[in-house]
C-alpha cells in the first residue's frame, strides 16, 4: 500500500492513488454509506486516510472480486478487519511481484558475455 502522509486528499488525488476515475468515486459515495468525505463550503470533497482505506476495500470487492455494490457494502460491515487484512496482503504481494518482475527484466536485458574466439 502507498504510504499515506497527508491529512486530507482531494478527489483527483484519491482517484490517482486508487487507480479509478473521479466519477466512480462520486458514484460510490452515493451508493456506499461508508464513504462520506468531508466537504467545505464550496462542496470540495476532502478524503481522510480512513476514507482511502474504505475505498480500497470497496475497489477490491467490486473490481477484483466482482461483487455487486450492495453485497460489497454488506461484506465490509460484517467483516471489515478480515477484508482489510486480505487487501493489505494482496497489495503487499503485488508490490513484491512488481519488484521481482523488475529484477527479472533487468537480468534478462543484460547482454551475455562474449566468448573469446580461438
Amino acid at each position: 500500500m502507498e504510504n499515506i502522509e497527508k491529512k486530507y486528499y482531494k478527489i483527483r488525488e484519491v482517484a490517482e492513488i486508487i487507480g479509478l476515475p473521479p466519477s466512480t468515486l462520486r458514484f460510490w459515495e452515493r451508493k456506499f454509506t461508508i464513504i462520506k468525505p468531508k466537504r467545505n463550503d464550496h462542496g470540495t470533497r476532502f478524503y481522510t486516510a480512513a476514507d482511502l482505506e474504505r475505498i480500497r476495500l470497496v475497489a477490491f470487492l467490486v473490481k477484483e472480486k466482482g461483487m455487486k455494490l450492495e453485497a460489497a457494502e454488506q461484506q465490509i460491515r460484517q467483516n471489515h478487519s478480515g477484508i482489510s487484512r486480505k487487501v493489505e496482503a494482496i497489495e503487499s504481494l503485488k508490490q513484491i511481484r512488481l519488484k521481482l518482475k523488475t529484477m527479472l527484466d533487468a537480468l534478462n536485458s543484460r547482454q551475455p558475455p562474449r566468448q573469446k574466439q580461438p
